[in-house]
């Protein structure tokens, strides 16, 4: 079952990918290629950093795979296996799930398996004699080598693909659909073709298949040139995607979705009757804000976190003669609002406008909207901890968000709006001890360990793709 109308309802299922062996293997020459800012150190990045997302994650949505356990998960002895698809003691959670197992599922078909592998081989320009090897191995293997570019023995035999951690960008779960990707870059291009795959043949997605939607270029694209290719190039991303409300979504035209993308989902799903109301904010195509999740995210019903620069209090401080220099707007946020049956779309003149109705009609908030700001507003480190993600955080449930430890002003901005801070660490220790348990847990920034994730690029948000929340207005109540 798949189901997702919003932003902050109870998280019940999700996909994830533990940073596997690829990322140890970028080499600084090809970061920017793939995408990363600076290369990892991935024994850090996974043992005291990624394995504690899991952790929450497993606490708050598969708890007995955890609870009581957590010191012999983390023994030496046993080598981190709990965190390893590839390896039989793997936790195998059918509420969080790991991409890489879902792939290694379906390999287990040998036709699946030969369709896939000669695929890949097309993909990568392999030799067939390489074929021949990649068929040899278990699926266990073979998807973890598909993903890491890696044989068992570790000689690398096609690139990796790094950025498969933030798996918000494969797809996006639209109340019962599924939206599929287009990534804008190369180095996400296997990432879309291993999530159709699953999508389409891993038994957990066969009853929803029909409501997977897939978004392509125009027929005779491929004749186009020039500013005409590059104004009706398809290319989408599952950050540019948020599911606020039953009936509302957000699109984000940006660095890697386009403006010709956002046209066709809107069309797609006003004619589905998805949705009834889809609102597009185009922010300015810089990797500084690749999506816009990385410029706000949703913490409660009535609160949002937010980058500062492209706020109402941003807009009401600027140049009073700013219209005199001669700039053009690719720096200005554009806001419209598209409603099924209705020819001319609405016009916002900023983010918190667009969120405050949001939380007020579409949510029913009770309660004022608050907004909590980036580094807390205060310059230079509003920011700095944009760039780390302090505006990209991922609801466990309604006021429960996990965030990156090292964006401190953000954290007392969290602090001084009444929410309890409380590392990642600290928080699985007071629940094996029984001092706290996810389902009383309230107002709560959980700070997750980020020296090695923030170079990434990417939060807790990126790096989860929600397939089940509870429904937002569930027995006529908010939850």
């Amino acid at each position: 079952m798949i189901h997702v109308d919003s932003e902050i309802a109870t998280l019940k299922r999700l996909i994830i990918h533990s940073p596997d062996s690829g990322l140890g293997k970028v080499v600084p020459s090809k970061a920017q290629d793939w995408l990363f800012e600076d290369i990892v150190h991935l024994k850090t990045m996974r043992k005291e950093e990624y394995d504690y997302y899991i952790k929450l994650l497993l606490y708050f949505l598969d708890p007995e795979k955890v609870r009581g356990k957590l010191a012999e998960i983390d023994h030496p002895k046993n080598q981190r296996n709990f965190y390893k698809p590839e390896h039989p003691h793997f936790h195998a959670s059918d509420k969080v799930m790991d991409i890489e197992y879902l792939l290694g599922d379906i390999l287990e078909d040998i036709g699946i398996r030969r369709e896939i592998v000669a695929s890949i081989a097309a993909l990568e320009q392999c030799s067939f004699g390489l074929q021949q090897t990649l068929l040899k191995l278990s699926p266990r293997l073979l998807a973890k080598t598909i993903i890491s570019g890696a044989l068992p023995d570790e000689r690398m035999i096609f690139a990796p693909v790094p950025n498969f951690i933030f798996t918000r960008d494969i797809g996006v779960t639209i109340n019962n659909h599924i939206l599929l990707n287009r990534p804008a870059k190369e180095a996400r291009r296997r990432e879309s073709f291993i999530a159709r795959y699953v999508f389409y043949y891993h038994p957990a997605f066969e009853s929803i298949r029909e409501n997977i939607i897939e978004i392509a270029d125009d027929e005779q694209f491929f004749l186009l040139d020039g500013a005409e290719r590059e104004n009706r190039h398809v290319t989408l991303e599952g950050g540019d995607i948020m599911m606020v409300a039953p009936n509302h979504l957000l699109i984000g035209v940006s660095e890697r979705t386009s403006p010709h993308a956002a046209n066709k989902i809107i069309q797609t799903l006003f004619e589905r009757k998805v949705v009834e109301k889809i609102s597009v904010i185009r922010i300015p195509p810089k990797r500084d804000f690749m999506h816009i999740d990385t410029v706000f995210t949703q913490v409660k019903r009535n609160v949002w976190v937010l980058y500062g620069k492209f706020s109402k209090r941003n807009l009401e401080e600027r140049d009073l003669l700013e219209k005199f220099y001669k700039k053009g707007d690719e720096n200005k946020i554009r806001i419209n609002q598209f409603i099924k049956g209705k020819s001319a779309p609405r016009e916002f003149e900023t983010i918190e406008d667009l969120l405050d109705e949001i939380s007020q009609q579409d949510l029913h908030s009770a309660e004022p909207t608050q907004f909590i700001y980036s580094g807390n507003y205060e310059f230079p480190y509003s920011l700095r901890e944009q760039w780390t993600d302090s505006c990209n955080l991922l609801a466990l449930k309604e006021g429960v968000v996990i965030g990156y430890d090292r964006n401190d002003k953000t954290a007392e901005a969290f602090a001084r709006h009444g929410f309890r801070l409380i590392k990642a660490a600290d928080l699985l220790e007071q629940f094996e001890k029984g001092l706290l348990s996810p389902d009383t847990l309230t107002d709560t920034l959980i700070m997750l360990p980020s020296a090695e994730l923030s170079r990434a690029r990417g939060g807790s948000h990126c790096m989860s793709m929600p397939l089940l929340r509870d429904n937002v207005f569930a027995h006529g109540k908010f939850f």
